[in-house]
């Protein structure tokens, strides 16, 4: 079913107005929700007006008539404001919803909602903005966003670089609205049915421009729809809001609609997916050994990794499900294809216990995901983390502990943890940390901090995450080790198995391909693994 939605520009401070003729509106036509996507409070809160308005809004003593989102704008949000949302989930009042600086939503009618507030700050450290209110962001938060691969409605401050190429529509403002190539990425990899902006004083709607079709569209043609709306009140009467039906299970056209474009935007990084395919062969291979199944011309831009192509995806025919061990709710674990210890590494085990943890869902990075998704794929993926290492101290007491590394990546196709025993010493004689800090440094890379950034949701920017495990602490719970880095740093994700090759003196073994098995040797690892883990295995 259809949902009617108000898409709202700048409010500028005029909250009571706007509220109430919301409500006239929704009073005819029952919406099912609003978007603010503009600045909902003006630059001068601080006179006598303006400031009780706000805390009359904070309070709840405006009527808001319905759900309504306001994203982050070009502006600072009031402190009154910030203080109420940290201390409320972000819910400002009743019916007031903070969308955030990066945000990746689906409501109650499974509308998918893709926002991402402030303006482009390229001096910001690492690509990332620290600060959630502030209306600063980086590349890496705009990177990030592409991981949630579809949206029904994407917002932004700023505009796609490049989208009034291929226009007719006349559009002469007196000061053109700020384009963003990051923005434009968004715009390819989504592909939004529509992306909304306020950006400036004058409505655009641009011709509808579609994208094109292949095997993950099915080859149909998604259309986006972009739109700038004028801020409410402007003197010149321009379109200040925006009623639209969405019905987000809908198909995409069979054909380009009637008026539309070819896409005007240009993706930045045409090799980098390409490139991030072939890392995932650390993994599975299909056989493949590196030859495309489909054939493209030179220079052709291949895009992002769909769900059948990725060797994380169960949905994937080539997956190597003899690897799989054991299948929970929103996780699984599988051994690694050409493990780093051989089944002679770890006497006690008799079986290498390589092992990787890998979500269900199709992300770069947990922080990528959906709340609730996310919050029970992370609850998971420690329980798995943990059974393991019961299985541990089940077989050799306090002999071995473990490590576990993940690479949350913005760029990758889809996240995962890796898992390894080791002797308990490294751990309480400190050298697993040290071999870390100590590779790390040698590579002029960022340091290590310690510290437990739980699902990676208010990361933003990529980072390496090391988790180690002591058999004789009596907590039990790992230790977490952080790196943080930007696209500045040539990350390599074998970063994590050549510290522990070069710790455990398997230095041979840094390269997978180096560690083949037959599939026979592979399964008999499986069945041993199995055989270990079953008291353990929550999922069986």
């Amino acid at each position: 079913m259809a949902s009617k939605i108000l898409v709202i520009g700048n409010v500028n401070g005029q909250i009571q107005a706007v509220f109430s003729k919301l409500g006239a509106l929704h009073a005819k036509n029952n919406f099912a929700f609003a978007i603010i996507v503009g600045n909902l409070f003006a630059d001068s809160w601080e006179s006598d007006g303006a400031g009780a308005t706000i805390q009359s809004l904070v309070d709840s003593k405006i009527d808001v008539p319905l759900p309504t989102y306001f994203a982050l704008g070009s502006r600072p949000l009031p402190p009154p404001v910030v203080e109420k949302l940290q201390s409320s989930s972000d819910e400002l009042c009743h019916n007031l919803f903070f969308l955030g600086k990066r945000t990746t939503m689906k409501t109650s009618e499974g509308i998918r909602i893709v926002a991402l507030g402030g303006q482009l700050d390229s001096n910001t450290i690492a690509g990332q903005s620290e600060e959630k209110y502030a209306p600063f962001y980086g590349e890496t938060d705009a990177k990030i966003l592409r991981g949630a691969t579809t949206a029904d409605i994407l917002i932004t401050s700023e505009w796609p670089e490049g989208i009034q190429k291929r226009s007719k529509v006349d559009f002469n403002p007196e000061r053109q609205p700020l384009t963003r190539q990051c923005i434009a990425d968004l715009d390819i990899v989504l592909k939004p049915r529509y992306h909304f902006s306020a950006s400036g004083d004058t409505f655009y709607e641009r011709e509808p421009f579609f994208h094109t079709p292949s095997e993950e569209t099915d080859n149909l043609y998604p259309v986006t729809r972009f739109i700038n709306l004028a801020p409410y009140g402007n003197p010149i009467k321009q379109k200040w809001i925006y009623a639209f039906s969405l019905e987000p299970s809908a198909s995409h056209p069979v054909s380009p609609p009637t008026g539309s474009t070819a896409c005007p935007l240009t993706l930045s990084e045409k090799k980098r997916a390409a490139t991030e395919h072939r890392e995932q062969a650390l993994v599975y291979d299909d056989g493949s050994r590196g030859r495309k199944s489909h054939k493209r011309r030179k220079g052709e831009p291949r895009g992002p990794i769909s769900a059948s192509e990725c060797f994380f995806c169960l949905a994937n025919e080539n997956i190597a499900t003899h690897l799989v061990t054991s299948i929970g709710d929103n996780s699984y674990i599988t051994t690694a294809k050409g493990p780093l210890p051989t089944s002679q590494t770890f006497p006690k085990l008799g079986f290498p216990c390589h092992m990787l943890i890998i979500p269900f869902i199709h992300q770069p990075t947990l922080g990528s995901m959906e709340e609730e998704e996310r919050r029970a794929t992370y609850a998971e993926m420690q329980r798995y983390r943990g059974a393991m290492d019961s299985m541990l101290k089940s077989v050799t007491g306090v002999e071995y502990g473990s490590v576990t590394w993940e690479v949350s990546k913005s760029s990758l196709p889809h996240t995962h943890w890796q898992y390894l025993p080791v002797t308990a010493d490294l751990i309480q004689k400190g050298l697993v940390e040290a071999a870390f800090k100590a590779l790390a440094e040698n590579l002029h890379w960022p340091k290590f901090t310690k510290e437990d950034v739980g699902d990676g949701f208010d990361e933003t920017s990529d980072f390496f995450r090391v988790l180690v495990w002591d058999p004789n602490d009596d907590a039990g719970e790992p230790t977490s080790y952080i790196m943080r880095f930007d696209e500045k740093i040539r990350f390599h994700n074998q970063f994590g198995r050549e510290v522990l090759a070069k710790l455990l003196r398997l230095d041979r073994r840094i390269d997978w391909r180096d560690c083949g098995q037959t599939q026979v040797q592979e399964e008999q690892d499986v069945e041993k693994f199995k055989e270990a883990f079953r008291k353990f295995d929550f999922a069986a």
